[in-house]
């Protein structure tokens, strides 16, 4: 989804910039070879910027490092655009400096234009990282409530149970209902949908199949197709297969 979002980000701009500069060149063709010069430069120091520079160094705080690397970032991303003007030169203007859009051979207008869409982009990126903070928070405070509460409460033969997290083994759906198979061995029925009680039950408890939750700590065993809980073999399918395996591997 990103990555969609990036793609439309930069297509706009590239067309933006293309319909801006064609007003001084005063045909679209020209405009569009020169931005399509440009453009990879821009783009360039985007990545260079928002992948490299502000999330190992601004977001860590370590803002002499990250003014530093920009700096460098910066001239290079100059010379760049010399690069360009030059290509500029040959291709628009048979070497002729005079004939030349003004607004080509302006070296500071155009790193104006080239750190706007560079700004833009970062801004959208500390927006994006601001927003997938604050839902992390609200995870890790869900799942405070969760392990601080202790227990799961469903609907079993028409009253309410509370079961406590360690003693839940794994939980199974069966039809309409689910299975709630605790360590000790016992069974309770419920009406709970298996994705509702998923979301109900702490981190530790992994879905290893579409039907299938388990304790992560009651796990005895584990392979590429089962893995064993209670003495009982459970499935693994295909879908949660290598993120389940990976968490596992890592203890």
């Amino acid at each position: 989804m990103r990555s969609f979002y990036q793609t439309i980000f930069w297509i706009l701009s590239f067309v933006i910039l293309t319909l801006a500069f064609g007003r001084s060149f005063g045909e679209l063709s020209q405009s569009f070879f020169f931005v399509s010069f440009l453009f990879p430069v821009i783009v360039g120091t985007s990545y260079l910027v928002n992948a490299f520079l502000v999330p190992r160094y601004l977001l860590r705080k370590s803002y002499f490092k990250f003014i530093l690397y920009f700096i460098y970032v910066l001239v290079f991303s100059v010379y760049l655009e010399m690069l360009v003007m030059t290509l500029s030169l040959i291709l628009f203007a048979n070497f002729q400096y005079t004939e030349l859009n003004p607004k080509t051979t302006d070296v500071v207008f155009l790193t104006v234009v080239l750190y706007f869409f560079v700004f833009l982009n970062t801004i959208i990126f500390l927006i994006k990282v601001y927003f997938m903070g604050e839902e992390k928070q609200k995870e890790l405070e869900a799942e405070k409530q969760k392990l601080k509460k202790g227990y799961l409460v469903v609907r079993s033969e028409r009253k309410n149970m509370q079961i406590p997290y360690d003693h839940i083994a794994y939980v199974e759906s069966v039809g309409n209902y689910v299975r709630i198979q605790t360590s000790s061995g016992e069974s309770i029925l419920s009406k709970e949908k298996i994705s509702r009680l998923k979301e109900k039950l702490p981190e530790y408890f992994l879905r290893i199949h579409r039907s299938i939750i388990v304790n992560r700590d009651k796990i005895q065993s584990f392979n590429k197709e089962w893995i064993t809980v209670n003495e009982n073999d459970l499935p693994l399918s295909r879908k949660y297969k290598e993120q389940i395996i990976n968490q596992l591997n890592k203890g």
